[in-house]
């Protein structure tokens, strides 16, 4: 009876040493896979939405930039052969009526209401003709620019928004990190730590994401002003073609 005392001091000695060890070998175990599969279900979910919006935001990114640099070598090659010299019914008949990018489609359409209405222009009708060319150019302008901004608000949605849903993550990932410490009574850092970091890896997770498309809208839009610029140049030079053209016939 005397020794049963000491044996249950033994026990509980080491069922708080396995207890701590455990604790220990949790709290060194901070892998990215690890913080995910402790995270709170909430917080899993948030995670899962950043990581789709960074995954997503790379394929558009990647897109862009190789479309935006294809249009720009087509457009090179369409202005060599534009002011080429040669004809521009016979470069109308090689575009076709599918043009392989913007500023070709804003020609073909063009030269598409050219060749209905030229023959029987008058002087009184000349300045209409010019008017709806002109307009024509503008309105394919204006769908093909909206084309090529297409997925680009995503971009800048997620750059605004993703570090706030990483902290809302956080937010909720330490909320249950203290209600866990209070029902456990333990406030060690073998504890605390990996609670906190599972936390602190969403906002990690919303910056991930914010960041890159953060960089890239900014890119991208630089860009695409300077190629709608470039369209805008390009209509304006073909529409005074078009009227000295106008002027000949009258």
């Amino acid at each position: 009876m005397e020794q049963q005392p000491g044996v249950d001091a033994g026990g509980g000695i080491v069922d708080t040493v396995i207890t701590g060890q455990a604790m220990m070998d949790h709290a060194g175990d901070l892998s990215v896979m690890s913080l995910f599969l402790e995270a709170d279900m909430i917080v899993k979910i948030v995670m899962i939405l950043l990581a789709l919006a960074s995954i997503w935001s790379w394929a558009i990114i990647f897109e862009k930039l190789m479309r935006f640099r294809r249009m720009r070598t087509l457009a090179s090659r369409f202005e060599d052969a534009f002011w080429s010299g040669g004809s521009l019914e016979d470069l109308y008949g090689r575009i076709g009526q599918y043009p392989a990018d913007p500023m070709s489609s804003i020609f073909s359409a063009a030269m598409r209401e050219w060749e209905r209405s030229a023959a029987r222009v008058t002087s009184g009708s000349a300045a209409f003709l010019q008017q709806r060319i002109e307009r024509v150019m503008q309105l394919t302008m204006n769908r093909e620019i909206d084309k090529l901004e297409r997925y680009l608000p995503f971009l800048a949605s997620v750059g605004s928004a993703a570090p706030f849903v990483g902290l809302f993550g956080t937010v909720w990932g330490i909320m249950n990190s203290f209600s866990s410490i209070a029902a456990s009574n333990q406030t060690s850092l073998a504890v605390v730590a990996p609670g906190i970091a599972e936390a602190l890896f969403a906002t990690a997770l919303g910056l991930v994401a914010a960041i890159p498309a953060t960089l890239a809208y900014n890119k991208l839009s630089a860009d695409l002003g300077r190629y709608a610029g470039r369209l805008e140049s390009f209509a304006g030079e073909f529409a005074a073609i078009i009227s000295r053209q106008l002027d000949e016939r009258s």
